[in-house]
């Protein structure tokens, strides 16, 4: 029986899954998207999400930044987590990382292969979708009301393009 052995040992001793973790962490911090399979996802998302908690307490906190610096071996690395990423996340709850499944496997092993990468921005999903909505068709508000105002719109075009329809004529005789 498993009880309490969670998490997936990925034919690895335990320094080595900590190293890969740390250059998973690095590389997704570096690039905000890196292509790996299933199972290397679902158990590194945890120790990317903790650190970007972590980076979220701010500058100010000194002892998460050195737990940030045990943990992924990078000052450098660090210092643009703390000034970026949690600047980024502050108005999150959490989520930071997605992971896509994608259609092409693995060359060598023919392995599934997701895509592993940072949520864009600090806004959750649904209030992205929400303030992305598409602008409404021209007929559509031509016909609540506001066609007085599209009218005037197509007056001052039509005045605007005078010239650029005399050039247009010009072209024509010449033709």
């Amino acid at each position: 029986m498993r009880h309490l052995n969670r998490g997936r040992r990925l034919s690895r001793t335990s320094s080595h899954r900590k190293a890969m973790y740390r250059n998973m962490a690095a590389a997704l911090f570096t690039h905000g998207r890196i292509v790996t399979t299933p199972a290397k996802a679902k158990e590194a998302r945890p120790f990317v999400e903790k650190l970007i908690t972590l980076a979220k307490k701010g500058a100010g906190d000194l002892a998460a930044r050195r737990r940030a610096i045990r943990l992924l071996h990078d000052p450098s690395l660090v210092r643009s987590l703390f000034e970026d990423l949690g600047v980024r996340y502050t108005e999150r709850q959490g989520g930071y990382t997605r992971i896509l499944h994608l259609a092409k496997t693995r060359v060598g092993d023919g392995a599934r292969q997701v895509l592993f990468e940072l949520v864009e921005g600090g806004a959750p999903a649904a209030k992205a979708r929400k303030s992305s909505a598409k602008p409404r068709p021209a007929a559509v508000v031509a016909d609540s009301g506001a066609a007085a105002p599209a009218a005037a719109g197509t007056a001052v075009a039509e005045k605007a393009g005078d010239d650029a329809g005399e050039k247009a004529e010009a072209e024509e005789k010449s033709e």
